[in-house]
């Protein structure tokens, strides 16, 4: 496990996977610092440009939501200043409506998303591999973690189960990329400090290609929770990220660990 030295940017600490990849740089003996928006607004290009001289960080984790421009401009000062670069994507890239292509997917596939937010990602993806064409640009699905906080599976399958009497509703035709988000911090972190470069595939259910229903009865029994679950037909879609199979532990592999 590597010894982490300086001071790492990380945008996104407010939101929920970013705390995990902090928590694992501190871990290795890293420092974390965030970007605060409201001191200096991601649009104000003369001050990010300032504090990011003022901070000189030794890497940068590109994890939060701003405009495709920002993104570049992060990759811009990383490139110029030989700094590691990881931005993190989305499987969303590909979209999940009628008429959108199935997966599984590969890093070198095209992007082919038409709504809002995945086409949103796909332009931060080009922005940031034109001002950085070494940057790593992590490509991720429906994160997982038992504390149930957050933008996180588990607590979204809390609320549905709530509010539908303890059902949750699942797809038997859909096999989703989904991960453990301590796994994918993980995996953010060994990116950062590998000399890899390009777009990545970080999803646990790769290999597996459990369907949703199987997902949320495996997810149920690793947090403690009774769901049940109500399988349907409704989304017939293969959205697994393939190809980067090594970078993070199989979903099955968390079933042998606590066995």
């Amino acid at each position: 496990m590597p010894t982490l030295n300086g001071t790492w940017l990380i945008t996104g600490l407010r939101g929920t996977l970013a705390p995990k990849v902090a928590a694992r740089i501190l871990g290795l003996g890293g420092e974390v610092v965030g970007w605060d928006r409201e001191a200096v607004p991601p649009d104000d290009v003369a001050a990010g440009a300032a504090y990011l001289a003022d901070l000189r960080p030794s890497g940068i984790l590109h994890l939060g939501m701003g405009a495709e421009a920002w993104a570049g401009r992060l990759a811009a000062h990383a490139r110029a200043h030989e700094l590691p670069f990881v931005v993190a994507s989305s499987v969303s890239v590909f979209g999940d409506a009628p008429g959108d292509p199935d997966g599984p997917f590969r890093p070198a596939d095209t992007p082919t998303a038409q709504d809002d937010y995945g086409s949103y990602k796909a332009r931060c993806e080009d922005a940031v591999r034109a001002a950085h064409p070494d940057a790593v640009i992590a490509r991720i699905g429906w994160q997982a973690h038992p504390d149930g906080r957050g933008n996180n599976m588990v607590a979204q399958l809390a609320a549905q189960a709530q509010a539908a009497g303890g059902v949750v509703r699942a797809s038997r035709l859909w096999r989703p990329a989904t991960s453990w988000m301590d796994d994918t911090a993980a995996a953010l972190v060994d990116l950062a400090t590998s000399g890899r470069a390009g777009t990545v595939h970080l999803d646990s259910n790769a290999v597996d290609a459990w369907t949703f229903p199987e997902i949320v009865r495996y997810v149920a029994r690793l947090t403690g929770h009774s769901w049940t679950v109500e399988e349907h037909d409704e989304l017939d879609h293969d959205s697994r990220l393939v190809g980067d199979e090594d970078l993070v532990p199989a979903l099955s592999d968390r079933v042998r660990i606590e066995a």
